[in-house]
């Protein structure tokens, strides 16, 4: 049993906000495209030719010797490693963003700005075009998605010669490191935006058009993102990724409008997204972490309260029952059902971590190894 939830992201000011991925919808998108909610599908495609590497050579990025971000740098090194994707399917025309993982074409975006193309549920597959930043088009396909985690891997056909980002730490950010965002906002193509890390484990759910929902341990920023960013990266002052954009929080607004840069931008972390991308470049189903229960908010104590409990699970094992309230994972409060979702989400299977939860007022702690949605035989 999957970790679940039936409420939306937990409101915490009155003020209403919307979880909007940023991605940019339609053609033409300069005077007026509009933003679409984050869309996940069913289920991911096929294989790949080979494993997406980790371990590429660090691009020449460099802060000042005050310590401050030199932006020039960082722009000069990531933006050739940054592509615009151009999606068509059956109901119009999206446009995003991608990072280049190899000189040959792979490219790591959002399942949502790409699935328009996948020819699911009986619509015709779509046709993606990859366009670097020297300006140089290609024809792409899908290699593999994963809507529970909101990314995939695209193929970039005949590709040769590109120049494959560096790959960050994710897990060493610290709140109020400095970060620059690239992308294609709107299509405006190698659009760079500088800001800090706002918060981190930042608990977001971003709903698809078919009722499903993904949830992100994000990475929060105020560097400016926007409608196109999606699938770009997120990168630190030494032009090293550490997240993918994703989504952006908007002040609720009539429909159709547009939704836009509010300095609440979130980003995957880039220690998960690469575990999935390797997982889709290996063609092998993605494995995700479980804990085997299911969860709703608790307001007092705040945390996540368990309600049903597989009694093969993780949870099962480790003795948590229905009505236990978990409030941390590891060192990182809980304070509600999607924050138990996205910490669980963001770890390994076979990961050991502990959990804190009170049952009958009294705190406790357990090691729990974490167990996984993919069965073996």
């Amino acid at each position: 049993m999957n970790e679940s939830t039936s409420s939306d992201r937990p409101q915490r000011r009155p003020v209403r906000m919307t979880i909007v991925a940023a991605v940019a919808l339609g053609a033409g998108l300069i005077g007026g495209g509009a933003a679409a909610t984050a869309a996940v599908s069913l289920e991911g495609t096929t294989s790949a030719d080979g494993p997406v590497s980790t371990h590429v050579t660090p691009v020449q990025a460099a802060s000042t010797s005050s310590g401050a971000t030199d932006t020039e740098a960082v722009a000069k090194a990531v933006t050739p490693s940054v592509v615009l994707l151009k999606v068509q399917g059956p109901q119009g025309a999206d446009e995003g963003s991608g990072v280049v993982l190899t000189s040959d074409g792979r490219i790591l975006t959002n399942n949502h700005v790409v699935e328009a193309a996948a020819g699911e549920g009986g619509a015709p597959a779509g046709k993606i075009q990859v366009v670097t930043s020297d300006g140089t088009t290609y024809d792409a396909s899908i290699v593999g998605r994963d809507p529970v985690t909101d990314l995939a891997v695209v193929q970039a056909q005949g590709a040769s010669g590109l120049t494959p980002a560096s790959i960050g730490d994710s897990s060493s950010l610290v709140v109020g490191q400095p970060v620059v965002a690239i992308g294609a906002p709107l299509g405006l193509q190698g659009t760079v935006t500088t800001g800090i890390v706002s918060a981190l484990n930042r608990p977001v759910a971003a709903s698809g058009e078919d009722g499903q929902t993904s949830v992100t341990d994000a990475i929060q920023t105020d560097a400016a993102v926007n409608p196109g960013n999606s699938g770009g990266p997120l990168v630190d002052a030494q032009g090293q990724v550490v997240g993918i954009t994703s989504s952006i929080a908007s002040l609720g607004a009539s429909e159709g409008a547009q939704s836009g840069s509010i300095g609440l931008g979130f980003a995957i972390p880039i220690d998960e997204a690469m575990r999935v991308a390797g997982d889709i470049a290996d063609g092998t189903p993605v494995a995700h972490a479980q804990l085997g229960v299911s969860v709703s908010d608790s307001a007092d104590p705040a945390g996540a309260k368990i309600g049903d409990v597989d009694p093969t699970s993780a949870a099962a094992k480790a003795g948590l029952q229905s009505g236990d309230v978990v409030t941390k994972v590891g060192d990182q409060p809980v304070d509600s059902a999607d924050g138990l979702v996205a910490a669980i989400r963001t770890q390994a299977p076979g990961t050991k971590v502990q959990l804190t939860w009170v049952r009958a007022g009294q705190t406790q702690t357990v090691d729990v190894v974490l167990g996984t949605d993919q069965t073996t035989t």
